[in-house]
């Protein structure tokens, strides 16, 4: 089983929800997940775009009201 990490940046606006998600994964191991929440609508893009470059796996983006979750999965 994956083990998951939780990272609130509810209420940071771009780069915040990114930087600390880009501090968080390298503090993982490989295979592990991080799951980030994330009140900034612009977070889902800068998420996939962040995915593509850096290789980790966004396994999951969904919303609920206005908290936006991004599931990676550390490479």
């Amino acid at each position: 089983m994956d083990s998951i990490k939780e990272l609130d940046t509810r209420g940071l606006n771009c780069p915040l929800p990114i930087l600390k998600a880009k501090k968080a994964l390298a503090d993982m191991v490989a295979g592990e997940t991080l799951r980030v929440v994330s009140t900034d609508p612009g977070s889902t893009r800068d998420f996939q775009a962040f995915a593509r470059q850096t290789g980790h796996e966004l396994v999951e983006q969904t919303s609920a009201g206005s908290d936006f979750v991004h599931v990676l999965r550390r490479r």
